[in-house]
C-alpha cells in the first residue's frame, strides 16, 4: 500500500477512536441505580441539539416613540447637518390714531442638528461553520447586533437630552455632559443645552438642598398626606411638579411623555393603586416601554437605558448626591432625531473562507426646544 495510503488510514483510525471516546464521555440526563450495569455508555440516548435558540431579554426603546424626526428625510438624502430657523419673535406696541407705523426687522436666528455619532458592528463566520451548524448563527447574530445598535442609540439619547452622556459605550449616562451639539438652540442654555429652571432637586422641595436628589416615598396616612421633610415628595407630587414646568413655558399639553424607571415605577404603583385599574393593561400590552397613557398630562414610558449615578435611585437616604437616577419628560417636539446610515451588509474574507456581517448606524439628535425638558433627580426615601 503506499505510504500516502497508509497515513490517511492512520488519521482516519485516529479521528473515529478521538469521536468515540468523545461519545463515551457524554453526560447522561437520566440517573443508573447503584449496581445496574445495562448499556453503561449511555448510548441509548443521544445528546440533541434543539434548533430553537433561547434569545436574550431584551430592553424596551422609547427614543423612537418621543422624538422629532421631521428631519430625518432631508438629512437622509444628502449632508450631514441641517440649519433650523427659528420662528422670529414679533413685538406688540400699542397703537393711537395718527401714530406712525414702524415695521420691525425679522430675526433670520439658526441653529443646526448634526450628524456625529456612530456605532457599527462585525463579525464573520467560517464556511465550514456554516455547512454543519444546527442554527443559522449568521441570522441569530444580526438580529442581536441590530438590538444592541437599537440599545446603544436609546442609551446615548435618553441621556443627552437628561443633561448626561456615557462615559462608556452600552453603559447607562453617568456624567454630566458638557458638549454642545453644534450650536444651542436657545442663548440662555446651559453646555448640556438645557435651561436650569427646567431641572429639579432637593431644593425644589420642602427647602432641600440643592445639587441633592429628591428623597420619594409613597403616600401614607390618607390622601392627602405630603411629605414635610426638606427634600422630599411624594412620585405624583414630582410628576405634577414636572407638568407645571412645562405649563409655565406654555408647551402644549398633546404630545407630551415622561420616561421613568423601574424603581420609580414601582414607588408610583405603591402611590396610588387606582392607577392600575384607571391607565394601566392598555390592550396590545407594553409598546416602547408606554405602560401610562394619561397621567397628569404625560405618556408614560418605562426604560432601563435612563442615566443612573453611583448605586443608582434605589439607594434608601434622605437625600443624596452621588447615589441616584434620573426621570425626564417632554414634548415631542422638544428632541429632534435623524439617522443618514443604518445598514446591515455582508462581504466575503478575503483572507479566509468565510463570511464577514458588518453594520453601521449614523445618526444625530439635538435638543430643539430646551423649554419643552424637564428632568428630575430621584432616590428612594
Amino acid at each position: 500500500m503506499h505510504p500516502s495510503r497508509v497515513s490517511l488510514c492512520i488519521s482516519i483510525v485516529s479521528f473515529a477512536s478521538v469521536v468515540l471516546n468523545a461519545i463515551r464521555r457524554i453526560t447522561m440526563a437520566f440517573s443508573t441505580a447503584s449496581g445496574y450495569g445495562n448499556l453503561p455508555n449511555g448510548n441509548f440516548s443521544p445528546v440533541i441539539y434543539s434548533k430553537q435558540v433561547q434569545l436574550a431579554f431584551r430592553k424596551a426603546s422609547v427614543v423612537e416613540a418621543i422624538t422629532n424626526s421631521d428631519y430625518f428625510g432631508e438629512i437622509a438624502q444628502m449632508g450631514d447637518s441641517v440649519k433650523i430657523i427659528k420662528e422670529p419673535e414679533i413685538t406688540v406696541k400699542s397703537y393711537a390714531r395718527g401714530t406712525t407705523i414702524t415695521p420691525q426687522d425679522l430675526d433670520d436666528e439658526d441653529f443646526s442638528l448634526t450628524i456625529d455619532k456612530a456605532n457599527y458592528f462585525a463579525f464573520k463566520v467560517d464556511d465550514i461553520e456554516e455547512a454543519h451548524s444546527h442554527v443559522n448563527f449568521s441570522s441569530l447574530a444580526s438580529d442581536r447586533a441590530a438590538y444592541r445598535l437599537s440599545d446603544q442609540f436609546d442609551q446615548d439619547v435618553l441621556g443627552y437630552m437628561s443633561g448626561f452622556k456615557q462615559s462608556a459605550i452600552h453603559g447607562n449616562a453617568n456624567t454630566a455632559n458638557t458638549t454642545v451639539n453644534g450650536s444651542k438652540a436657545v442663548s440662555t442654555a446651559g453646555s448640556d443645552e438645557l435651561l436650569a429652571n427646567m431641572k429639579l432637586d432637593g431644593s425644589d422641595f420642602n427647602a432641600g438642598t440643592g445639587g441633592q436628589s429628591i428623597a420619594l416615598l409613597p403616600r401614607t396616612g390618607g390622601a392627602t398626606a405630603t411629605p414635610s421633610t426638606a427634600g422630599e415628595a411624594n412620585p405624583l407630587q414630582l410628576i405634577a411638579r414636572m407638568a407645571r414646568k412645562l405649563d409655565q413655558q406654555n408647551v402644549d399639553t398633546t404630545g407630551r411623555w415622561l420616561v421613568v424607571d423601574p424603581v420609580f415605577m414601582e414607588i408610583l404603583r405603591d402611590e396610588d393603586s387606582r392607577l392600575q385599574n384607571a391607565d394601566f393593561g392598555e390592550s396590545g400590552g407594553i409598546r416602547n416601554g408606554l405602560v401610562v397613557n394619561n397621567l397628569h398630562g404625560f405618556q408614560v414610558h418605562v426604560s432601563n437605558n435612563l442615566p443612573t449615578f453611583g448605586t443608582g435611585p434605589a439607594t434608601n437616604a434622605a437625600s443624596n448626591a452621588t447615589n441616584y437616577g434620573v426621570i425626564v419628560g417632554g414634548h415631542s417636539s422638544a428632541v429632534a432625531t435623524a439617522e443618514q446610515i443604518n445598514k446591515t451588509e455582508s462581504y466575503r474574507d478575503p483572507d479566509s473562507f468565510a463570511d464577514i456581517v458588518r453594520g453601521m448606524h449614523l445618526y444625530g439628535r439635538k435638543i430643539l426646544r430646551p423649554e419643552a425638558l424637564v428632568n428630575a433627580l430621584y432616590n428612594l426615601r
